[in-house]
């Protein structure tokens, strides 16, 4: 394959060759990448804005991350949080911190995978930046969304009694990356080894291609059901549930053995003697949705395939607490994953 150097275009010539296959979607946007700034016409909708940023050897690896998967996860994260507010993304922002050794045919598998997941959720990309980066590769992302006023969800509306649910599965991701990792080791004491990763293609798709649950936010517009506080679970369930339950004056009780679990995760951790549902609580990056619901809508949410209840809300005097098993409390504790702890730092 051959190799073009960043330099051979300029700033001007990478950003047109990276953005020229780019199609506008949404009526919103009325100027996109070209001028100094993107034009966005929103008219009476309210406005969502959320960023992301990415550094290599603190979010990824690209020992194991393809560089178009890598550009597919940067703008789904950035969705995610969108749909986590009841909100729908329209457009992004993408700009690349490039160190010397990716040409720009490096560049264009991330823009390749940064396409798919616009065409695949209807967003436009409207501007960014470029720089010379001498610490690896940074992609930074923000992305913009339109909120119906009125039905827009902040993390503080939770109230005693509100049922606890989640989307899909948790954990997954988590063991995704732990068999990355596992196996990363291997290939760095034999050259010649080869991956196992047989049986495992769904918690390596979690890890890293995951996918925003526009699928469940439109499921619960079909209902007519507005969470009373959501968010969505990039650094554990423990920790999304402590910020929604500190946000909004509460307790919570979770239960165990109500905590989705998918096959492989499972498998995965008992291969790795690891405790699954400690996974689930502090993993991280599975992007399924938290979210309360009112005690009246119950009978509507059970209903909605891909959704399990996992618990209440309680009054804040009885804490934050998981219920395991045999009956047993144990109170919950922000576990998941920090980039500023220095022992997360790779």
């Amino acid at each position: 394959m051959s190799r073009t150097e960043i330099s051979e275009y300029g700033e001007f010539g990478l950003i047109k060759h990276l953005t020229e296959k780019f199609k506008i979607n949404n009526p919103s946007t009325e100027k996109g990448v070209g001028d100094d700034a993107a034009v966005l016409n929103y008219k009476d909708k309210q406005v969502l804005v959320t960023t992301d940023l990415l550094l290599e050897g603190i979010h990824f690896d690209l020992t194991y991350a393809p560089l178009r998967h890598l550009g597919y996860k940067a703008a789904v994260v950035n969705f995610s949080d969108i749909y986590a507010m009841n909100g729908e993304p329209k457009q992004i922002t993408v700009s690349l911190g490039i160190s010397k050794r990716f040409s720009v045919e490096d560049l264009d598998e991330i823009y390749d995978g940064i396409r798919l997941a616009c065409q695949n959720y209807g967003v436009d990309l409207v501007g960014g930046d470029t720089s010379a980066s001498l610490t690896g590769l940074t992609i930074s992302i923000t992305c913009i969304g339109e909120g119906e006023k009125g039905k827009t969800v902040y993390r503080n509306g939770a109230k005693p009694n509100d049922l606890i649910c989640v989307s899909g599965d948790l954990g997954s991701a988590y063991m995704g990356l732990q068999l990355l990792e596992r196996e990363k080791l291997v290939f760095s004491g034999n050259e010649d080894a080869q991956p196992d990763f047989d049986g495992k293609d769904y918690i390596l798709q979690r890890q890293l291609k995951p996918e925003a649950r526009r699928d469940i936010i439109l499921r619960l517009r079909e209902k007519n059901i507005i969470p009373t506080a959501m968010m969505d679970i990039s650094d554990g369930l423990s920790s999304e549930l402590i910020h929604i339950c500190s946000q909004s004056n509460t307790g919570c009780r979770v239960y165990e053995d109500k905590i989705p679990i998918s096959y492989q995760a499972a498998v995965m951790a008992e291969e790795l003697n690891m405790n699954i549902v400690t996974a689930a609580l502090n993993g991280g990056e599975d992007y399924e949705l938290l979210f309360t619901v009112s005690l009246e809508d119950y009978d509507k949410v059970i209903g909605i395939e891909g959704i399990g209840v996992i618990g209440h809300i309680t009054k804040p005097e009885l804490g934050l607490n998981l219920v395991g098993r045999e009956g047993e409390e144990i109170a919950l504790k922000a576990q998941g994953w920090n980039s500023l702890k220095e022992e997360q730092q790779k």
